[in-house]
């Protein structure tokens, strides 16, 4: 039986779903490749520019603000449980400007279609935007200049 490959099995896992270089290292190891396979795997991965964490945050984050919503405290959450470097996640949030993230949560808020009338109301819309990981002050803002506009 030939010997199993971790460069040939990783390059296949990435071509069926992207992955951080710490999932794919996970992934290699469940299927029992050695730690120096691994590794190097690894390396060719990164020097053939198939595997790269900043690319990966970048699209994820861009994929949860646009599709799901997200915020950037639960993008930097979910990006820190794929492995990704806080180094890379700073990076990536920081070409985030704070009126884009102010725009959705409003846009979020306005799709929900939910009163903000009264206390109660701004507040469930307030900690609404903080589950999905806004920023207090952003949350707050757009909770405001939306009643505002109401009122």
């Amino acid at each position: 039986m030939p010997k199993r490959d971790a460069f040939e099995a990783a390059l296949a896992a990435l071509n069926r779903k992207e992955r951080t270089a710490h999932e794919l290292a996970l992934w290699l190891k469940r299927r029992d490749f050695d730690l120096e396979e691994i590794e190097s795997a690894l390396r060719r991965l990164f020097e053939a520019g198939a595997l790269d964490d900043e690319r990966f945050a970048r699209l994820f984050a861009e994929d949860k603000r646009e599709l799901s919503g997200w915020g950037a405290e639960r993008i930097r959450e979910a990006l820190l449980e794929r492995g990704v470097e806080r180094s890379t996640i700073d990076a990536v949030l920081a070409a985030d400007s704070y009126d884009d993230q102010l725009d959705r949560a409003r846009g979020i808020l306005i799709r929900r279609g939910r009163p903000l009338d009264g206390n109660a109301d701004r507040q469930r819309a307030l900690e609404y935007l903080a589950r999905r990981g806004y920023d207090y002050e952003i949350a707050y803002e757009a909770v405001r200049s939306l009643s505002a506009r109401v009122a």
